[in-house]
Formats: C-alpha cells, sequence, structure tokens
C-alpha cells in the first residue's frame, strides 16, 4: 500500500480532474466514506445518534460537512462546530445547513459552553479540523476546542472520536505530533495514509487506521512515482520463497550465524533458531569454542562450528579466515548477535571484512550485520565502503546513534528520512528498528512495518529477527525483500503471541515458535481457496 507525504498527495489529487475527476467529487467522495465510517463505528445504524464534527477551515473541514450532511440525511443528530473562519462562499456549509444541521462557532462569547453541552450529548466525535495543511503549532480556539475534547473523553462515558485523514496536530509527514493535538479511536486515511500516520509519535494519535478509496482515477503516474509503502499481509504472502513438493534441504538454503559469546549464548541460540524456523534448509552456528558445548546442547538441530576465542570467551581475530572459508559455502551469512564489543571484536570485524572482500566474485553470500556486529564496525573507518555487497544492517536506535555520530533524539525525529539517507550513504539495505520498523534502499522503495508492540520490547526478540531475515535471504529472496519480509513475519508474529499471552511476560523465543503458522497464513490466508 502506498503512503505519501501532503506534496504527493496534492499532485496526485491535481492530477484528476485532467482524467474526468473533479476536485469536488473526490471531496464528495471521501465525505461519504467518511459518514460510512461513522456509521460502522456506531454499530451500523445513525438514526438518532448524537454527532458532533469539528470543522476546520480548509478542505479537512468541507470533507466533515460532507460527512455531516450524509449522516443527518440517515437520521442522526448532527450538530457542526466551527473551529476557526470559514471560506466565504461556503457551499458544503450551505449544503450542510439546507439539510438542518445545527451550526454554531466556537470561537463566539458562548462557543465553548455550548462545545461542552454538545459532548455530553453526542456519542461521537468527528475531527475534521486539520489536515495536511497544517505544521505551525495548535494554539487558540482550536486549542481549546481540542482541550474540551480531552477533558470530556477523560470523563464517564465519553464520546468516540473519529479523525478525518490526520488527527488534528499530527504532521502529516514526519509523524511529529503537537502536545495539544487529538487523539483517535479511528483515523479514516483518504485514499491513501499519509506518512505521518505510521511513523511515532503520531501514529500512536491515530487509533485503528483505516483507507477508504476516493474515487481516485487509474492511471495516474504520480501514484506509480510514490517511493514509500506500507508493508501488508498480502504484500508479503506474495514474495515469500516457494517450498515445491520435489525440494530438500538444499532447495532452501544454508545460512551461516556468526554469534556468541561467554556472556550472551541465548542471542545466538535464538539467531539460529530463528532461521530454521523462517524455514532455511541447513543453519550453521560459529560460535567461540567455551559456547559451542552449550549452544550444541539446545540446539540439535544446527550444525555447530567452534571458533577460537580470546581469554574472555570472544571470538578471536583468528577466526575470521574460517568464518570466511564456511561462507564460501553457504547462502547467508548474518553476523553479530551477542558476540560483545570490544577491542578484540573489532578485529575480528576487521580481518573479517579482509577476509569476505577476498572472495572470488559471486561466492561471498548476501550478509548482514546486527547488534555487536553493527557495534564493531563503527570503530572502524569508513567501514560502509568495506562491506560486501548485498548487505543488510538492522540497528535499534541505539546502534544507528553508535554507527552515526547522531543522536537518538536526532534520529527519532523523522525515521523515515534518517533511514533513508543512511541507506543511500552506506549504500545497504537498512532496517531501522522499533515501532514501526522502516525498511529502506539506496534509490529504491522504502517500506514501513505497521507493526508497534510493546511484547516486543524485551531481550533477544532483536536476535530472532535477524534469524528471520537470514533464513529468507538463506532461501534465495534478495536481501532487501528478505529484510521487507522478515520483518513483517516477526511484527505478525508478536501481535499473535500478545493475542495469545498478553503484552507483558513475552520472550524472544515464544515469537520463533509461531513464525511455522505465520508464513502458512500469509502464503494461505484463510478464505483463499
Amino acid at each position: 500500500m502506498k503512503i505519501v507525504t501532503a506534496a504527493e498527495m496534492a499532485a496526485i489529487e491535481q492530477a484528476a480532474p485532467p482524467r474526468g475527476v473533479s476536485l469536488d467529487q473526490l471531496m464528495e467522495n471521501a465525505g461519504l466514506a467518511v459518514a460510512e465510517k461513522v456509521r460502522q463505528m456506531l454499530g451500523g445504524a445513525a438514526a438518532r445518534v448524537g454527532i458532533l464534527v469539528l470543522v476546520g477551515p480548509g478542505n479537512n473541514g468541507a470533507d466533515g460537512l460532507v460527512a455531516a450532511r450524509h449522516l443527518s440525511r440517515w437520521g442522526a443528530e448532527v450538530t457542526a462546530c466551527v473551529v476557526t473562519r470559514r471560506p466565504d462562499p461556503d457551499p458544503k456549509m450551505e449544503s450542510a445547513l439546507e439539510y438542518g444541521i445545527t451550526v454554531f462557532n466556537a470561537g463566539d462569547n458562548d462557543g465553548l459552553e455550548t462545545l461542552q453541552r454538545q459532548l455530553s450529548r453526542c456519542s461521537l466525535a468527528v475531527d475534521a479540523i486539520l489536515g495536511t495543511g497544517r505544521s505551525r503549532p495548535l494554539e487558540g480556539t482550536a486549542a481549546a476546542v481540542i482541550r474540551a475534547v480531552a477533558v470530556r473523553r477523560a470523563a464517564p462515558r465519553p464520546p468516540m472520536v473519529l479523525a478525518v485523514d490526520l488527527p488534528t496536530g499530527v504532521d502529516s509527514d514526519t509523524g511529529a505530533a503537537d502536545p495539544a493535538g487529538m487523539t483517535a479511536d479511528l483515523t479514516v486515511a483518504l485514499g491513501f495514509p499519509k506518512a505521518g500516520l505510521v511513523t511515532f509519535p503520531g501514529a500512536g494519535r491515530v487509533g485503528r487506521l483505516e483507507t477508504v478509496p476516493i474515487g481516485l482515477p487509474a492511471g495516474i503516474p504520480e501514484v506509480e512515482q510514490v517511493s514509500l509503502e506500507l508493508l501488508t499481509p498480502s504484500w508479503a504472502g506474495r514474495h515469500l520463497p516457494p517450498r515445491p513438493l520435489d525440494s530438500h534441504k538444499g532447495t532452501f538454503g544454508h545460512a551461516l550465524i556468526v554469534a556468541g559469546s561467554r556472556n550472551y549464548v541465548g542471542a545466538a541460540c535464538l539467531a539460529a533458531q530463528a532461521a530454521l524456523r523462517a524455514g532455511a534448509g541447513l543453519v550453521t552456528l560459529a560460535t567461540p569454542r567455551s559456547v559451542y558445548p552449550i549452544a550444541a546442547g539446545k540446539l540439535t538441530e544446527v550444525i555447530h562450528r567452534p571458533l577460537p576465542e580470546d581469554a574472555d570467551g570472544r571470538v578471536h581475530p583468528a577466526a575470521a579466515p574460517l568464518v570466511a572459508g564456511l561462507a564460501a559455502g553457504c547462502s547467508s551469512l548474518a553476523v553479530g548477535s551477542g558476540l560483545g564489543w570490544s577491542a578484540g571484536t573489532g578485529r575480528f570485524m576487521d580481518a573479517l571484512l579482509n577476509e569476505l572482500s577476498a572472495l572470488d566474485a559471486g561466492v561471498c553470500p548476501p550478509v548482514m550485520f546486527d547488534a555487536d556486529g553493527l557495534n564493531n564496525l563503527s570503530t572502524l573507518q569508513r567501514w560502509w565502503e568495506r562491506l560486501p555487497s548485498p548487505a543488510v544492517l538492522t540497528p535499534h536506535p541505539g546502534e544507528m546513534a553508535t554507527l552515526t555520530g547522531w543522536t537518538t533524539a536526532q534520529m527519532q525525529r523523522d525515521r523515515l528520512a534518517t533511514a533513508r539517507h543512511w541507506s543511500r550513504e552506506w549504500g545497504v539495505t537498512l532496517v531501522l528498528k522499533g515501532a514501526g520498523t522502516v525498511i529502506a534502499r539506496p534509490g529504491g522503495v522504502t517500506r514501513v512495518s505497521p507493526f508497534a508492540n510493546p511484547g516486543l520490547a524485551s531481550g533477544g526478540t532483536g536476535d530472532t529477527l535477524t534469524g528471520a531475515i537470514a533464513g529468507l535471504m538463506a532461501q534465495g529472496l534478495s536481501p532487501d525483500v528478505a529484510a521487507d519480509c522478515g520483518v513483517f513475519i516477526h511484527g505478525q508474529a508478536g501481535e499473535e503471541v500478545v493475542r495469545q499471552r498478553g503484552d507483558a511476560g513475552t520472550i524472544a523465543s515464544d515469537l520463533i515458535e509461531v513464525f511455522p503458522s505465520v508464513i502458512r497464513r500469509l502464503k494461505d490466508p484463510p478464505g483463499v481457496v
């Protein structure tokens, strides 16, 4: 599903009239779609239900007025609160008045008192105050109106809130959220979701997100030019590797996981087990020598290769030639989970990059670096110029700060821009982990995960993602598509585990256990013959 910026949406809409669909018709379609979503929220019937529409100055407010007209036509008791001055003339307001909708102005002397009375009577409020055109801080009457809604929402039997296109106060492009802004139960994105709806902190104001068509004609070039997409189950299902009936273990590739240290045995085991559960035919786990007997006792289906280690139980630089030799016979390589971060592991990473670069063309498999693999890379001068190609990096914000020298706050301010910038700078597929994980590739489509799950906030879940991506790369998916699919499987598994067990106490191994069932449903969704 395409995700658009405000400028992209404006260009798409402007391309509609030459193709036979007027801007007014788009607005009418949008308002009707919003009204239908309101009716769904009210259990399928709007008659005799109190609905308050908060109307802003622009097209977002006009969409709200169109929705108000339809809801009144269906028998709802609709009141419109004009939050800021509307244009004159105002055809949508005139049509609303013709349908008997009560209108008052929040800026009048008794406007806020009237608002409070209406909020106490209504079952649902429609936020049609500000859409994609607003980036200034909320203040004055608009801030007072939203504050009144928040107060009423904290009281017994609060009204539901549906936001038209964006909750007021959320930046459509970055997801920045004004502290005085609205929080919705449902946000109805018109035509396409806006980037700010899937990017935190704005995504935390959205509630449930649903996208409705508004009658845009087919074949608009500006749509195809959009380079940001939301990952969906159907997309992931179409791109997962096939499983032929006449296959054998070699059909599904061989993943090499270089991971673990004396203090972090579990990380290595989680990554290797996840690669198997993601469908790799063979997985070799290469760990420091003292880790080997523990890992071998836990993982019976994995091939184990002990590596030279230093006095602290971390991989020794002398292991680099051995790892490169193993990689030459494998179809994917993942480095980093639980390696530890020290001068010695930094030297190992330096030596490994040299060894991998010396492999003949076509022999080095696609490589991904995670966790301490990234931390150790950061100690090397211009490390990105030495990476094998193609490569995948999967940092969380803290690791990203280490790699870039930026602060975590700088990166989180606009995660989409951050991921895109550094993906281009380093020439890698970059997976910026966190709520709404971003997967960027140089010069290509950037995709965003729809998942934000506190159940994933526990140690080891990043290692399971490492294994999932490595396992998918081993099966022949290109590194960027493997990253997309791995992120989606991982997020969907987290949703399933939380549904079963709750969002506290979920552990990383819980996710691995449901990988196969998640993959099965993605490839063969219920109801599809």
